[in-house]
C-alpha cells in the first residue's frame, strides 16, 4: 500500500512564503509523477502543479493562478517533491495535497492522473 505523507502547511501572512514537503512510500518502484493540488471548501480540487518522470527527462508543469509563484521541484529519488510557494496572496488558502502516479499519465492537470492521496496540509494566507 502506498503511503503519501505532506507536510509544510502553515499561517503566513500575503506576500509572503511557504515551503511544502510530499514524501511517498510503499511503492516497490518509482513513481511516473507527482502533484500538488488544493482544495476549498464547496469547490473541486484545483491543480497547482506537477513533476512528470518520463524516460530520462523531467517535466514541470503548473497552473495558471500560481505561475511563476509557486516552484515544484524533487530530489534524486522519484518519491519525494517539494513544493516552494512564493508571493502568496489570499486566494491561495486552501487545503493542498499531494498526489502520485503509479503509472504513466497524461491527464496530470486532473485529479484521474493519480493514483495515490495524501491527506492534504493546511495553507492559511492571511491579508
Amino acid at each position: 500500500q502506498v503511503h503519501v505523507a505532506e507536510s509544510g502547511g502553515g499561517l503566513v501572512q500575503a506576500g509572503g512564503s511557504l515551503r511544502l514537503s510530499c514524501v511517498t512510500s510503499g511503492r516497490s518502484f518509482n513513481n511516473f509523477a507527482m502533484g500538488w493540488f488544493r482544495q476549498t471548501p464547496g469547490k473541486e480540487r484545483e491543480f497547482v502543479a506537477a513533476l512528470i518522470w518520463s524516460d530520462s527527462r523531467t517535466f514541470y508543469e503548473y497552473g495558471d493562478s500560481v505561475k511563476g509563484r509557486f516552484t515544484i521541484s524533487s530530489g534524486n529519488a522519484k518519491n519525494t517533491v517539494v513544493l516552494e510557494m512564493n508571493s502568496l496572496k489570499p486566494e491561495d488558502t486552501a487545503v493542498y495535497y499531494c498526489a502520485a502516479a503509479g503509472k504513466t499519465t497524461y491527464y496530470y492537470r486532473t485529479t484521474d492522473g493519480y493514483d495515490d492521496w495524501g491527506h492534504g496540509t493546511q495553507v492559511t494566507v492571511s491579508s
